[in-house]
């Protein structure tokens, strides 16, 4: 994606490089953006850009929906254990 690109050269000498300059630079870029150039940055990706766009979006929010998920109950309450002797 051209924007990585022109950020990366943009920053690579004024950041560190770690997650939390990474996240700062993004909503910040982001914050600058009005929808139409989103979907005008999307409408140029070609197939794969816009696969990996799409995975990440997909893997972070499940990510977060399974965190925000109370794992201390059973998955399916209807499944009673039983001990096989």
């Amino acid at each position: 994606m051209k924007i990585i690109d022109e950020l990366y050269e943009l920053y690579r000498n004024k950041l560190t490089g770690d997650e939390e300059d990474i996240d700062m630079l993004a909503f910040a870029f982001l914050e600058e953006m009005k929808r139409e150039d989103l979907l005008s940055m999307i409408n140029e990706l070609n197939n794969q850009e816009l696969y990996n766009l799409m995975g990440i979006y997909l893997i972070e929010s499940l990510k977060g929906k399974f965190a925000s998920e109370d794992y201390r109950q059973p998955r399916n309450p209807n499944l009673h254990q039983r001990n096989i002797h």
